[in-house]
């Protein structure tokens, strides 16, 4: 943790308690338990990963996540990145406040996820949903932030019309093999982008993701 803040990664005290608070243990196959805590991306079920630590964060930081705030998630994967945003915007131990609903495609991972987030104590604050993500959440609903851990082509059309005014959406965009960590921020119904960082993520699968 010290090193990712003099890194300057982790900035806020928000993302730092959660960094903290949820045990990144508990997301991982026991084969690499040993490794949670180490900064880069582990292997999980089906093909997929779990990122590194300092993207959690960055993604976190990126999408300026608060206590009670809304938010989806698109590619719940472990559970682990779903369980930091529980931990920012209702934190263990106080009345339940904020809101994240997370989608998974696959469906073995989204139970994988589950199984982890019952474990860890995250449940009861995260809505866990299978479907095609890409197409955003199928809820009658707009959220504060969106953070998408896959790598999408193109921003998802659906994704923004779930942004709220104001609202922040993290996504990474590019290629399979490089993408660039994208801020895109509704105001006054325009969209203002940002570029965060480059990296790479697996692919986005579904109607507005990377072709199979």
């Amino acid at each position: 943790m010290e090193l990712l803040k003099l890194q300057g990664v982790v900035v806020s005290e928000e993302v730092e308690r959660a960094m903290l608070r949820v045990p990144r243990e508990e997301f991982v196959p026991p084969e690499y338990r040993d490794e949670a805590y180490e900064d880069h991306p582990l292997p999980i079920p089906e093909g997929q990963t779990i990122s590194a630590p300092h993207m959690c964060a960055i993604m976190c930081e990126a999408a300026e996540i608060k206590r009670g705030d809304s938010v989806l998630e698109i590619g719940t994967g472990s559970g682990y990145h779903a369980a930091l945003c529980a931990e920012i915007v209702s934190p263990t131990g106080e009345p339940l406040e904020g809101l994240v609903v997370t989608v998974e495609v696959i469906a073995k991972l989204a139970r994988f996820a589950k199984e982890n987030l019952k474990r860890a104590g995250y449940y009861d604050r995260v809505h866990l949903i299978v479907a095609d993500g890409s197409a955003g959440a199928p809820v009658r609903a707009t959220f504060d932030k969106i953070l998408v851990t896959a790598a999408a082509p193109r921003v998802p059309p659906p994704l923004l019309e779930q942004l709220k005014e104001g609202g922040i959406l993290v996504i990474p965009v590019g290629p399979r093999w490089q993408q660039l960590l994208v801020k895109v921020k509704k105001e006054k119904g325009e969209l203002v982008r940002e570029p965060v960082t480059y990296c790479v993520f697996v692919a986005l699968r579904g109607r507005y993701g990377h072709e199979e």
